[in-house]
């Protein structure tokens, strides 16, 4: 099905090639701001993040949150049990929250009056996409067509062997599984099968769980993740795996066999950039990815690129900024440059991990020191009421800004709204210690590390 303007859209002021985060955004500012868009996708308007990516993967996450508190109600006085998981009912849940959001992505691009053409598009130059024998021509072209799962060299996807895209439509619980990958994809389904009451082993070839965050998140969160029964091996590679009728063995390069109902390959998200014209129209790509300046701006004159095929974090909210700025861009406001490391980073198993800005490790690099404090959230009442453990570190350049916050703890993705704003504002330990927070929260842990960073730490132990 296409627009009923299709004909007459054969030349717009943007044709936008790709219809996911960074592409739908970039849509419908473009249109906000007057200008004529036509969004080819091949799949479903959303891409990735709402149909096999963020929402039903939190959808999962929320749904094994129900079913810890349901086993740990005795903890609150409450006498609940786990009876067990309705898989099925899980999905339909799932699916109830995609439909929903669906519904109201498509009524948005006809409120805009956006041109929506289904179909795979090819980018075939200088500033045309080709979609089923059609051409679509505009002023500007936007590359949008996101990731896919990546899988190891020789490691074929099949059968007992999952990405994320099988893993999210399984109609089973496995009993065990090993997740190749300890990153924010293996981390957070590792989460869930085991809240659903799996067997699980994280195997992560680099030292640490969750490597790409600093080191106090992945010693908090592998602290956690050994009390909730969940194995992980780190520093080992894979080797090799094998499947049968009853299960699958895998092989790491230290000689350890283990064998699971399913691996789940989360080694990462790979640019989907190859076959749609791109290299043969001229694009510059490096190792997959599109190259572009600070301004999204590819090699090519009126030709940009938003989302995970540009290289940087791979996160809806990365793209879908993207794609407002480079319509913004287009329409000549002249937006302020997106600040990679002032993008909220959030993994949402259990516990949390979110952070913004700068590692200890990378302002070490930076400013040659760092000064550094950890708020642990057993001085928080709010933490306490809710049994969970972690704590806030902030990180401060020499005679600077606090250039760095990561939190860890249940539900710390939701403070890092404030996280971002104090980065972002550049502000001083006395800038924000004066700031009120509402008592019993959670907010009130990043208040107490910036009071104790500013010199009047009052709930701080040890």
């Amino acid at each position: 099905m296409t627009s009923p303007e299709l004909e007459s859209a054969t030349n717009a002021d943007l044709v936008i090639l790709g219809g996911g985060s960074g592409g739908y955004a970039c849509a419908f500012r473009a249109a906000e701001l007057g200008l004529s868009v036509v969004l080819v996708e091949k799949d479903k308007l959303g891409g990735t993040c709402l149909h096999r990516g963020c929402i039903p993967t939190k959808a999962l996450l929320h749904a094994a949150e129900v079913a810890d508190n349901a086993r740990e109600g005795d903890q609150f006085g409450v006498k609940s049990s786990l009876e067990g998981i309705d898989i099925a009912g899980v999905n339909s849940y799932k699916d109830g929250v995609i439909s929903r959001l669906y519904k109201g992505l498509q009524g948005l691009a006809k409120a805009n009056k956006v041109t929506f053409v289904e179909g795979a598009g090819t980018f075939v130059g200088p500033n045309t996409v080709e979609v089923n024998g059609q051409r679509y021509t505009g002023r500007n072209v936007v590359l949008a067509t996101g990731s896919y799962a990546r899988s190891l060299p020789g490691l074929e996807i099949g059968g007992r062997v999952i990405t994320s895209d099988q893993a999210l439509n399984l109609d089973f619980i496995p009993e065990k599984v090993v997740v190749l990958g300890g990153g924010v994809i293996g981390v957070e389904f590792a989460s869930v099968w085991r809240s659903f009451g799996a067997e699980v082993t994280i195997v992560e070839a680099l030292p640490r769980l969750v490597p790409a965050e600093d080191e106090y998140a992945s010693k908090q969160l592998e602290r956690a993740f050994r009390k909730r029964g969940i194995k992980f091996k780190t520093g080992v590679k894979f080797t090799g795996a094998t499947q049968s009728d009853s299960g699958v063995s895998i092989t790491l390069e230290n000689g350890d066999v283990l064998d699971a109902d399913l691996l789940l390959v989360a080694v990462g998200r790979g640019p989907n950039s190859a076959g749609h014209g791109y290299e043969e129209a001229g694009v510059q790509i490096d190792r997959g990815f599109v190259v572009t300046d600070e301004r999204l701006r590819t090699n090519l004159p009126n030709v940009y690129a938003v989302g995970d095929i540009v290289p940087g974090l791979q996160l809806a909210h990365r793209g879908f900024q993207q794609g407002i700025f480079v319509a913004e861009e287009i329409a000549g406001q002249n937006p302020k440059v997106i600040d990679e490391a002032g993008i909220p980073r959030v993994t949402y198993c259990k516990p949390e991990v979110a952070s913004v800005g700068l590692s200890e490790a990378a302002a070490k690099e930076k400013y040659g020191s760092a000064e550094v404090f950890i708020y642990d959230l057993a001085g928080n009442g709010k933490s306490q009421i809710l049994k969970t453990a972690g704590g806030v570190k902030l990180v401060k350049a020499p005679d600077g800004p606090v250039v760095g916050i990561t939190m860890v703890g249940e539900r710390v993705g939701e403070l890092i709204g404030e996280a971002q704003l104090i980065y972002s504002w550049e502000a001083y330990p006395e800038d924000v210690a004066p700031l009120i927070h509402a008592h019993p929260t959670q907010t009130e842990a990043l208040g107490e590390a910036f009071l104790a960073l500013a010199g009047k730490p009052l709930h701080v132990h040890g």
